[in-house]
């Protein structure tokens, strides 16, 4: 996996592209906030506590993004989970392209990650290990990994809500916009705003 994502970024880092957005805090973390409070998608009585533990995330976004230093952008696939992976008996192949975006090459490795710390930090040194073979990895980026978790929880509740008339959406999302979906995004912002001052992962 890792040698397919260098290879995939080495080809990336060439040119930009030319119509495709930024993943940044304004797009996938302001801009998401303001669509979600101003267009009246959560309960009344759980608007005010979301609004602040989601500044506190974006507050704590901008430390990461401080700590990570002016860090190299590139073409990348942007959605890259294990979900989006078919393997053959040649290897891996990536599908669902919808969400490529100009960002960190680090987005492209953060979701193959899982576990506990340590299990995440073997999976990590693999993972650079192929990856290192075709494209040089920038360590510094590795302050991204929480700011991009968080920034992926508030765009993936935008992400829902921006597409909720088309009636495909109410059917494969029925959870969504009830009070304990909203309850469970306070929790994990709660949560992932303690982790956005942790020391970074970094490889075994």
């Amino acid at each position: 996996m890792g040698r397919f994502i260098g290879r995939i970024h080495a080809v990336g880092a060439v040119r930009p592209f030319r119509d495709r957005p930024s993943l940044d805090l304004a797009s996938f973390g302001e801009e998401p906030r303001d669509y979600l409070l101003t267009n009246g998608f959560l309960p009344a009585d759980l608007a005010d506590a979301w609004k602040g533990v989601a500044q506190l995330a974006l507050d704590g976004i901008r430390r990461c993004y401080d700590r990570a230093g002016d860090v190299r952008t590139l073409r990348l696939h942007g959605d890259c989970h294990a979900g989006n992976v078919l393997w053959t008996d040649d290897g891996p192949h990536f599908v669902d392209f919808d969400d490529c975006r100009t960002g960190p090459a680090v987005q492209d490795l953060w979701m193959l990650l899982s576990g506990d710390r340590p299990a995440m930090q073997g999976q990590l040194t693999d993972v650079l290990a192929g990856y290192e073979d075709f494209c040089e990895f920038d360590l510094r980026e590795l302050n991204l990994v929480e700011a991009l978790r968080t920034l992926r929880m508030i765009h993936y509740s935008a992400w829902i809500a921006r597409r909720w008339d088309d009636p495909a959406f109410p059917a494969a999302f029925p959870w969504f916009g009830s009070q304990r979906y909203w309850q469970d995004q306070i929790l994990d912002l709660r949560e992932q705003v303690g982790r956005l001052d942790e020391p970074p992962l970094t490889p075994a």
